[in-house]
């Protein structure tokens, strides 16, 4: 019996030599990294198969030489490879929870049979009121066969309590650590938005594991993915009451579809990734109300965009798009839309549809004109089209009756439509910048009678309109570079006030001069009325 004993002693040090036992929910998020890893290397290898083959016929006609061919074929070859390399190094540690987890149940399994030897043996002697091995009762035996029989029932009571040690599994439960560091830990200080070191895959998919759990409505991870990730595990389709995910300022390049199982979505922030589009899956976030894309390198947006009908605020700042989806017009609830810094060349006519729409900016693209519909947001008050190639503004610009701030600064503009002064809520205009192409202010621009900030500057303006000694509420006037004669420079010089001064001494003055005119005509008139009937009197015809 002392070498059951010893057997049972040398598995609890076994026992208690093993490394960490990972949580349930560690090992769930393991398999879903697995199976994301999976996924996301089969795409990645179908995507390079397309770029392959799309070069291949574009590169056909060439007829590349024979070593072209072979450092193509090699090219080719290496792109798969690191594709596979990327894949292995994403699993690794993925792989390690769940081989670790199947090592530990083997462990179970051969605890509970120690558990059942241990237990049946304990019985026996218990039944058995002492009796040996042999079938040899202790009662009357001499002094050696009690303590033998003494000693097999410590070794029993001692075997049991080591596999009971074991059964309770305090080992078991600590969580996941590699290299003696438990992600548990690590966990709490994310969920409490402590500074730490970054996180791996499979500590990400731990955390949305644990945050399911637990029903969080509110996740941060902004900059705190290690720069190896790519892309997020399938998992992240159970945070379904997450009403707030930040995902920002990480090397993000592909979403999973399960994102679309986040109805409860509201704020989704995803800026400073590196996302090259967005699943379909992406139009079921029917609740979300604000959306930052910004500073990817999306070039385009999927048909199911248009569904997110709830949608108030979205930027789409600084990507590759070259045109926006016309099914951005079932967005009736966007107020704010940020395209700034993209490649749009133009924008669709359903722009008219996003009725509510109070701030538009558009700087920094290639867009030539607007279309007519823009005149239908009549709610629109910002509208910024800095840096940009446009010659001319809609004429229905002038139905904007709540626009207060308008930009149209560094493009190719040569005209202001005279109806720009029906937008008579404007506060801040700026033309400046557009070079040779802008001679002339609108006439009527004194209609803007709330206009304070006015910027005029680099372009080929020569005189003020009369009307302009209206803008009484003028406070900032820029004309730099801009050879302007009326009013001349040393009055621009003195501020806005002064020129709008001037212009109306201007004024005046002109009208004094008109008068005079005016008076010196009607009596050099009188006078050759007169001098006329006199002649006609000389010679005899009625006057």
């Amino acid at each position: 019996m002392a070498s059951a004993a010893e057997a049972v002693e040398e598995l609890t040090r076994l026992y208690r030599e093993l490394p960490p036992r990972p949580a349930v929910e560690e090992v769930e998020a393991a398999e879903a990294v697995l199976a994301s890893a999976d996924a996301e290397e089969a795409a990645r290898l179908d995507e390079v198969a397309r770029e392959e083959a799309s070069a291949s016929a574009s590169s056909s006609a060439a007829a590349p030489g024979r070593a072209d061919g072979e450092l193509l074929a090699v090219l080719r070859e290496a792109r798969r490879n690191a594709v596979r390399l990327r894949a292995l190094q994403q699993r690794k540690e993925a792989a390690y929870v769940v081989e670790l987890e199947r090592r530990f149940k083997v462990f179970d399994d051969l605890i509970q049979r120690a558990s059942r030897v241990v237990s049946s043996s304990s019985d026996a002697a218990e039944a058995g009121g002492g009796t040996t091995g042999d079938g040899y009762v202790g009662v009357g035996a001499d002094s050696v066969d009690l303590e033998m029989e003494l000693r097999k029932k410590e070794a029993a009571v001692a075997a049991a309590a080591a596999v009971a040690e074991m059964e309770r599994g305090s080992k078991g439960l600590a969580a996941l650590g590699l290299e003696s560091k438990p992600i548990s830990s690590l966990r709490r200080d994310v969920s409490a938005g402590t500074d730490m070191e970054k996180l791996s895959l499979i500590q990400v998919a731990s955390l949305i594991e644990s945050s399911a759990k637990k029903g969080i409505t509110e996740l941060s991870l902004r900059g705190k993915l290690v720069d190896q990730i790519e892309w997020l595990p399938v998992s992240l389709g159970k945070l379904q009451d997450v009403t707030e995910l930040d995902l920002s300022e990480n090397r993000i390049m592909a979403l999973p579809s399960t994102i679309g199982s986040l109805r409860y979505l509201t704020k989704l922030d995803l800026h400073s990734n590196q996302l090259i589009n967005l699943p379909d899956a992406f139009g079921e976030l029917s609740n979300l109300i604000d959306l930052d894309l910004h500073a990817n390198q999306l070039k385009s947006l999927p048909s199911s965009f248009g569904n997110l009908t709830s949608l108030a605020n979205l930027d789409l700042s600084s990507n590759m798009l070259k045109a926006l989806p016309d099914c951005l017009g079932k967005l009736a609830n966007l107020r704010r839309l940020i395209v700034e810094t993209n490649e749009l060349e133009e924008l669709p006519y359903t722009i008219g549809s996003c009725t509510s729409l109070v701030e538009l900016r558009l700087d920094f693209n290639q867009l030539k004109a607007l279309p007519e519909a823009i005149g239908k947001l009549e709610k629109l008050e910002i509208l910024t089209l800095h840096y940009n190639r446009i010659k001319g503004l809609p004429t229905t610009v002038g139905s904007l009756s709540r626009l207060r701030e308008l930009d149209v600064s560094f493009n190719e503009v040569e005209v202001i439509p005279e109806n720009i002064c029906f937008a008579t809520s404007l506060v801040k205009l700026n033309l400046s910048r557009n070079f040779a192409d802008l001679r002339a202010l609108p006439k009527s621009i004194g209609n803007l009678e709330m206009l304070e900030e006015l910027d005029i500057s680099s372009n080929q303006i020569r005189v003020l309109p009369d009307s302009f000694r209206c803008l009484s509420r003028l406070r900032v006037f820029h004309a730099d570079e801009t050879p302007l004669e009326f009013p001349p420079r040393e009055v621009v010089k003195l501020g806005a006030q002064a020129v709008v001064k001037y212009m109306n001494d201007l004024n005046a003055a002109r009208g004094t001069n008109q008068k005079k005119t005016d008076r010196g005509s009607f009596w050099t008139w009188l006078f050759s009325l007169f001098g006329c009937c006199e002649k006609n009197q000389e010679v005899g015809l009625p006057v």
